[in-house]
C-alpha cells in the first residue's frame, strides 16, 4: 500500500494538529519538532520549513484553533458585553484543554522575542484593539466618563486576569471577573 502524500495546507493542518495533541499528551517542555514531525509522518526538516521553532508551530497552532476568535458582544450593556467576552477568555486561557499549552507559550514569551513579538502581533494587540474598541463605543453612547483612558481600562481588565492565570495561579472564577469589573466600573463610569 503507497502511503498518501499531503502538502500545502493539509500537511499544515495535520503539523498543527498533531502539535496540540502531543503538547496535551507531553506538556511544552518535553515537546519536541522532531517528536511532532514523527509523529505527523514528515521529517524534521518539513517543520522547520514552515516554524523557526517549537514556540513558533504552538504559537500557529493554538491561533488555528479559535485562540484569535474572542469577539465582543455589543448589546448595548457594557458590562454584560466586557463579563461576556472575559468569561470567553477565561475559558480558553485557563479552563479548557489547550490551557496549559497557552500558559507555555506566554512562558516562552519570555525567553524568546520573537515569540514574544508574534504573540503581541497575532493575540494580544488585537484582543486589546477589540477591548479598546468596545469601549469606545461605550463612551460614545455616553456609558462611559469622556476623559476616562481605554487604554488604561484595557490594562485594568486584563491585568488582574493575568495575574492569577500566570502568577498566583489561583482560579479565574465568576466571582473574581465580577470583582474586577466592580472595580474597573467604579472608576471609569460616567460623572454626575
Amino acid at each position: 500500500m503507497t502511503p498518501v502524500r499531503r502538502s500545502g495546507p493539509d500537511l499544515t493542518e495535520a503539523i498543527m494538529r498533531t502539535t496540540l495533541e502531543l503538547g496535551q499528551e507531553l506538556g511544552y517542555a518535553k515537546l519536541s519538532i522532531e517528536a511532532i514531525a514523527a509523529r505527523a509522518g514528515v521529517g524534521k526538516h518539513t517543520v522547520y520549513r514552515r516554524w523557526s521553532s517549537k514556540g513558533a508551530l504552538l504559537l500557529d497552532s493554538l491561533l488555528s484553533r479559535g485562540g484569535s476568535a474572542l469577539d465582543y458582544p455589543d448589546t448595548g450593556d457594557l458590562r454584560a458585553d466586557l463579563r461576556r467576552q472575559i468569561q470567553e477568555a477565561v475559558g480558553l486561557l485557563a479552563k479548557g484543554p489547550l490551557s496549559p499549552l497557552f500558559k507555555a507559550l506566554v512562558g516562552e514569551a519570555q525567553h524568546d522575542p520573537g515569540i514574544a513579538a508574534a504573540l503581541n502581533e497575532r493575540f494580544i494587540a488585537p484582543q486589546a484593539a477589540k477591548t479598546v474598541a468596545r469601549l469606545e463605543a461605550a463612551r460614545d453612547r455616553g456609558q462611559l466618563a469622556p476623559d476616562f483612558d481605554l487604554d488604561l481600562a484595557m490594562a485594568i481588565l486584563s491585568g488582574p486576569l493575568y495575574f492569577r492565570l500566570l502568577i498566583t495561579q489561583e482560579p479565574l472564577t465568576s466571582d473574581y471577573v465580577d470583582r474586577v469589573l466592580d472595580a474597573l466600573f467604579a472608576g471609569m463610569g460616567p460623572r454626575p
